[in-house]
């Protein structure tokens, strides 16, 4: 009954004019971005962090929330329609939504798509609302030692589900580390890693590293790629699919949806994994799996609720943790530190508007979604129609304006262009970046909660895996170890690359 209550309170919060004003607009700014491709939500997000200054808490999260997930709707039109993923997690709906799109049926893989999206970001809202009282009492258990025990994790699991070798997303995680103790120390104010520059001593900006990485880098990505606009010439056709194809679609995206939200929950962006497992354990089991990559609907409905149900329950956490599973998140915890919102399993207890207003706030975006792209999808397809080589320099233009933005220092401008290369560089080489974002965001932190624990313990190092007196931190690192050592066993590692290069 207490869950029925909190999500009353929630809705009543969260169907306030104002807030459904600022839900629709982070619902329809989502999809924006998420189809023109080279922006991102973590970019987008990361310039309209200024304009949440003059919201108060529970407005601002909504908006931002309402981008990520409505990126994730976004980015599934272009896949399907110009074969170029708008999102990273709709990188396998190119496989089959295109290839649908080829044959005529354009209109059945966006309108599944649609549905398949707004059913698991459903069942996935009220995961996270079953899901965050429990999980929140056992966060109130967590002391420091427990808290870096659990990033440890956390940043392991992101070298495991990372795509490529396990050593380069080691190496990943590292520089985050190295890049997150730059500036002053966090007990004597010393500069570290600055190199006499004055520029530096506050640390470097997540924004600038979030924007370079995966704004400036991916439009230098999807330049060098092929367009193709043919499929735009044809008719989209019904977005309704028909029932022969809603019959193969429903058995999809029910396991999208539970891949999805199991996923998503992980520590280490597991979200973005979600749509590849599920397209590979629909290939698995098909009867026929020739059909994959020619067309077949069920390549696109389970994927598809896979990416909206990671998206969603990412938020798990972030809300009872304090934790960041991922890069928008990050950003999401850096919004909740301007309005001087402390992440963690407190924000439940002082602020019950706040956790589920944004958690009600997640059902009607997803129901706006439904609205805004199906009977929209018009206006997207004529945007899509201009060529990216057209498109690139405006992105870039409101890029520089939106870091600009935040500290109104040219030097952040500079450094975001320098950590685009970087980050082109980096991709070029078969690097995956977002590890080194999340070693990046979860450094601080870890460095405070390592300091304060042998601190606590008389510099007693042995704290974090004391079995008697910290159970849930040594079983934390124990998982930790457990999941680095098998990740370098052969067998795994084979069968690991086998899966990502599926």
């Amino acid at each position: 009954m207490d869950m029925f209550a909190n999500l009353a309170l929630g809705f009543g919060v969260a169907l306030t004019i104002k807030n459904l004003g600022l839900c629709f607009l982070g619902c329809m700014i989502g999809t924006l971005i998420g189809v023109l491709p080279g922006v991102g939500p973590i970019a987008t997000i990361a310039m309209l962090l200024p304009i949440t200054f003059g919201l108060d808490p529970v407005g601002a999260l909504i908006m931002l929330a309402g981008i990520y997930y409505g990126a994730q709707y976004g980015g599934s039109t272009t896949a399907i329609l110009v074969n170029i993923p708008g999102e990273a997690t709709s990188v396998v709906t190119v496989l089959d939504g295109h290839q649908m799109a080829r044959n005529g049926r354009a209109g059945a893989a966006l309108g599944i798509s649609a549905i398949g999206s707004f059913f698991a970001g459903s069942v996935a809202t009220l995961i996270i609302a079953a899901l965050a009282v429990p999980l929140t009492r056992v966060a109130l258990l967590f002391g420091p030692a427990e808290y870096f025990s659990l990033m440890v994790m956390g940043l392991i699991f992101a070298v495991v589900l990372a795509r490529g070798s396990v050593v380069k997303a080691i190496a990943m995680v590292l520089c985050g580390l190295m890049l997150s103790t730059v500036g002053q120390d966090l007990e004597t104010g010393a500069d570290r890693m600055t190199f006499r520059w004055a520029e530096l001593s506050d640390g470097l900006d997540f924004a600038a590293i979030a924007m370079g990485m995966f704004g400036f880098a991916e439009i230098l990505r999807n330049l060098e790629n092929p367009e193709t606009r043919d499929v735009l010439r044809n008719r989209i056709g019904s977005l309704l699919p028909n029932l022969a194809e809603l019959k193969q679609s429903i058995t999809p995206v029910l396991r999208g949806t539970f891949i999805g939200s199991a996923l998503g929950i992980l520590p280490g962006n597991g979200a973005v994994l979600g749509p590849f497992a599920s397209y590979t354990i629909e290939k698995k089991i098909a009867k026929d799996p020739s059909r994959f990559g020619k067309g077949a609907i069920e390549g696109v409905a389970g994927p598809e609720s896979a990416n909206n149900a990671g998206a969603q329950t990412s938020f798990i956490p972030l809300l009872t943790l304090g934790i960041p599973p991922n890069a928008v998140m990050a950003l999401m915890v850096g919004a909740m530190t301007i309005h001087g919102i402390v992440p963690g399993p407190q924000v439940m207890e002082k602020r019950p508007d706040l956790f589920w207003g944004m958690i009600a706030s997640m059902w009607i975006g997803n129901l706006m979604l439904l609205i805004i792209n199906l009977p929209m999808i018009g206006i997207w397809v004529k945007l899509l129609k201009v060529p990216y080589r057209m498109l690139f320099p405006s992105i870039l233009m409101f890029c520089c304006i939106g870091i600009y933005s935040i500290n109104n220092n040219p030097f952040d401008v500079m450094m975001t262009a320098f950590f685009g290369v970087v980050g082109y560089a980096l991709l070029k080489m078969g690097f995956e970046v977002a590890p080194l974002l999340l070693g990046f965001v979860l450094g601080k932190l870890m460095e405070e909660y390592l300091r304060r624990s042998i601190l606590m313990s008389r510099g007693d190092w042995s704290v974090f895996v004391d079995i008697q007196n910290r159970p849930i931190s040594a079983v934390l690192i124990g998982i930790a170890v457990v999941m680095i050592i098998v990740s370098f066993l052969p067998s795994i590692n084979k069968k690991r690359d086998a899966v990502f290069t599926e």
